[in-house]
This record gives structure tokens, sequence and C-alpha cells, in this order.
């Protein structure tokens, strides 16, 4: 009976290692996935898991739910959309532009009051800064601009504040961190690293649910494998660690 030398052994696996490699790179896609501003955070984390263990590379699009949508219709051309409500993934599901029984919830966001200086907010402060700049994302592009307008007509539809509108959650979060507004109305998982003392975390009772929603948009076997992956309890762990509910 022979015996396989230290060195014909290592490569063999060298050579095993190599063929394993080779035929990761062989199935290896690149998906383009356009993701709502207040999701790329976790975005990135899941990508980067869903990379590691699938060799597949992940393209982030960040931006507005709306303009996304819009530039679907008009042919963007991505795989997924994570989009940051549930009403854009059902009208280009009625517009017939994505895999059919794929619009599904992956994330349940919420709304925070970010006060950095000046105190603890609370459901008082809206009323107690007249004259403040509060920002907030536009209600006519972004979802948590939607539910922050309800929050505001629910507990002080008088309040006198100065509106500064982001085009997205993420916009509304850079006004007040680069202090052009004093507080600003943004998504919880921006500011869930923040001191305690400088958010109050809204009730949902005082908002429409901001109910996440994805949709595969290209039946590639990497862009259903990414759809498939955004369920797993590996992502769905990722997603509760940044603030967010889940389905």
């Amino acid at each position: 009976m022979s015996v396989i030398s230290k060195s014909a052994a290592f490569r063999l696996l060298f050579g095993l290692v190599l063929c394993f490699a080779w035929s990761m790179a062989a199935h290896a896609d690149e998906l383009r996935v356009a993701v709502a501003s207040n999701f790329v955070a976790v975005a990135k984390q899941v990508a980067a898991a869903f990379e590691a263990d699938t060799g597949h590379t992940v393209t982030l699009i960040a931006g507005s739910t709306g303009k996304h949508a819009v530039q679907i219709q008009h042919g963007l051309a991505v795989d997924l959309l994570l989009a940051a409500d549930a009403e854009r993934p059902r009208l280009l599901e009625d517009l017939g532009l994505i895999v059919p029984d794929t619009r599904i919830s992956y994330a349940f966001g919420r709304l925070a009051l970010w006060q950095p200086k000046g105190g603890t907010p609370g459901p008082q402060t809206l009323s107690s800064l007249s004259g403040a700049t509060l920002a907030l994302a536009n209600p006519k592009l972004a979802p948590y601009g939607q539910a922050a307008e309800q929050v505001l007509s629910k507990l002080d539809p008088s309040a006198h504040l100065k509106r500064v509108y982001g085009e997205n959650v993420a916009q509304a979060y850079q006004f007040v961190y680069s202090g052009n507004a004093q507080l600003g109305l943004v998504a919880y998982a921006q500011v869930q690293t923040e001191p305690p003392s400088s958010y109050w975390l809204v009730p949902t009772s005082l908002h429409a649910p901001i109910e996440q929603q994805m949709v595969l948009l290209s039946d590639s076997p990497a862009g259903r494998a990414f759809w498939q992956y955004l369920q797993s309890e590996k992502a769905l762990e990722l997603i509760r660690e940044h603030g967010y509910d889940t389905p």
C-alpha cells in the first residue's frame, strides 16, 4: 500500500482549494440593490455577510424610496429594491415590474425625536421650542417623512417650528448632525448609538406603521439568493440589532 508524501498531500489539498475557489468565482455574480437611505448601515452588514457566504458581490444604491420607484419605472437596472415603505413596492407590483410573489416585509421602522443639545427631548419638546428648526424627511418622497408629519399633527399641530426637509431621512439626520437644525424626527436606527438622553423613541401609536418591503426585480439565481438571505435568521438578527422590528 503506497503512502502519499506530505508534499503530494499538500499539492492535492491546494488543488482542491483552487478548484473550489474557481467554482465559486465561476458562479459568482454581481447584484445591484436599491436601498432606502435609512437602511443603508444594516444593508452593508447584511451584504457583507452574504458576500462572504456566497461569493457574490453586492452594490448598494442608496436614496429615497420615492425616487427609486420612479427611476425603476424609467428603466433603472437593479436586481432588488429594499424600500422604506409598502406603497412603492405595491405600485411596482401593480405595474408588473417585479418578479411575482416576491413582495415581502423585511423590517418595521421606528421614529425618534433627536435633540443632541439642550436637554432630554420628549412629547412636550415640540411645543416648548417655538422658533426652533426641526428637520424631517420630505413626506412626498420618504415614508419616514410621512410618519413625522403624522406625529406633528397629533402632538402639536400648531407648533411654531421652522421645518427643513431632507430629500430622505439620511439628509434630515445630517441637518441635525451639522447643527443646521436643533432637532429632527429621524429614524431610530440612526440615533440608537447616541446617548439615550438625546432622543425620544416615538410611540408607534402616533403614526402609521413604517412597514418596509422588498421586491425582486430580476430573477437571477444570485438575486433570488439575496432575497432569501434577507429572510434568514442571520439577517433578521442584524436588522433587529440596528433598531428595527422584524416580521
